[in-house]
């Protein structure tokens, strides 16, 4: 059985049926792309690994990339405070650090933030708006490791102050264009998404803060993404890849913009992203040069989760030995699926 076809019956058993929009997507280094995409968008087009969609806290990592570039040049530094560079914000900043962002041991006040800005207007400068407003912290930073979206908003807005640059302008110069990220950007509005992206949930539009959120992208960029992240292409994959800890060396989990897991003895950089509607997840294993990426569509359910645990149960248990192709015979494929006549509709290469 071909590895996309294995990919659908992976997609079956996580419990999503045929009409369920799921894109599946595998790359090991050296051999061609696999998709496997099932189902149609709500605007009624066929799932495609080159749809446009919003992928939610898969930024984190994208936003972290952005940090990173600029201290290996010296331009950030990590044990900065940030109220360096958001004066605005209150005292409390001189205690957060930027680590203490990228490693969400912050103490930062997302429930607070919530509360003030609500969904409706969570922009970037309504973030910080709100920040300004928070006289305390809850807790100290450096302390505990506590999921923080607000604490990744702080990182962008350090990042766009420290590089002179809007991030999505940044962002676009030093990662998507060199690495042929062609239809990935940070969307900051004022329209509630690109133009030619995938709908969201009416009633829950993607937020337009920057940092946590704000990257639109595809399974195919995405594929890109975190092959260039096991091979190094930016030079920042070792920083990336480093823990992080409390300040009393404690470690946590959670490297930059990345979770740290293991799977079959091998070492796991994963992170899922989840809106009302979306549902998506990149996993990559660097020792194998293996990344994975799943969206999921129109689904408000963690079955990714088990999907992606089923794709790396196949590509590392089982071995993934002659499951790839070379992109020259895909390429072949390809090229016959083309010559062969009317009786070839639809056909592609795995």
């Amino acid at each position: 059985m071909l590895l996309a076809e294995r990919l659908t019956v992976l997609i079956a058993e996580a419990g999503y049926d045929g009409r369920e929009p799921v894109i599946a997507a595998v790359h090991r280094q050296g051999f061609a792309p696999v998709f496997a995409a099932q189902g149609e968008t709500g605007s009624g087009e066929a799932s495609s690994p080159t749809a446009l969609t919003y992928a939610a806290s898969l930024s984190k990592q994208i936003t972290a990339a952005c940090a990173a570039l600029l201290v290996r040049e010296g331009v950030l530094d990590i044990e900065a405070p940030i109220g360096r560079w958001l004066p605005e914000l209150p005292a409390w900043a001189a205690t957060v650090r930027l680590r203490h962002l990228v490693h969400h041991t912050g103490a930062m006040p997302d429930h607070e933030v919530d509360a003030i800005v609500g969904n409706a207007d969570r922009t970037t400068p309504a973030v910080l708006s709100a920040l300004a407003q928070i006289p305390v912290l809850a807790s100290r930073p450096g302390a505990a490791f506590a999921y923080s979206g607000t604490g990744y908003v702080c990182l962008a807005a350090a990042v766009e102050r420290a590089a002179c640059q809007p991030l999505p302008m940044f962002a676009r110069q030093r990662i998507f264009v060199p690495l042929g990220m062609r239809r990935t950007l940070y969307w900051p509005g004022p329209a509630p998404a690109p133009a030619d992206a995938i709908p969201l949930a009416a009633l829950h539009p993607a937020p337009l803060s920057l940092g946590d959120g704000g990257v639109w992208s595809t399974a195919s960029d995405l594929l890109r993404w975190s092959q260039a992240l096991n091979a190094d292409e930016l030079g920042i994959s070792r920083l990336m890849q480093q823990p992080g800890c409390l300040d009393d060396g404690t470690p946590v989990g959670y490297a930059w913009g990345m979770g740290i897991r293991s799977h079959a003895g091998r070492r796991v950089y994963r992170h899922g992203g989840g809106w009302p509607g979306i549902r998506a997840l990149l996993a990559r294993v660097p020792d194998l040069d293996l990344s994975l990426v799943i969206l999921a569509l129109a689904d408000n359910s963690e079955r990714r989760v088990d999907l992606a645990a089923s794709m790396l149960d196949l590509l590392i248990r089982r071995g993934s030995d002659g499951l790839f192709v070379s992109p020259l015979a895909a390429n072949r494929s390809h090229l016959v699926a083309e010559d062969s006549g009317p009786g070839s509709a639809g056909k592609r290469p795995v």
